[in-house]
């Protein structure tokens, strides 16, 4: 499982937010101005490790769309 403690990706978090212009990059193409607060793998992390650090893997979304892009890590998800 990938460690989105370390270091290195914490930098890389950063370069990419300032890429982006902190702005969520989802919200940016429906004309809304909105903070990204997260960097989302575009390829899941764990189901492709080689592409963790790539930049065309990654973009800026904020918590409503990034909630989006993982409905399974949300609190109400139930597993039957």
């Amino acid at each position: 499982m990938f460690d989105y403690k370390d270091t290195r990706w914490k930098r890389k978090q950063k370069q990419m937010l300032k890429r982006d212009g902190y702005m969520c990059q989802w919200c940016k193409r429906y004309g809304k101005k909105v903070d990204a607060t997260t960097v989302h793998h575009i390829k899941h992390a764990d189901e492709y490790p080689e592409l963790v650090y790539t930049d065309s893997n990654l973009v800026s979304l904020c918590s409503a769309c990034h909630n989006k892009a993982h409905p399974e890590k949300a609190r109400n998800h139930r597993r039957y």
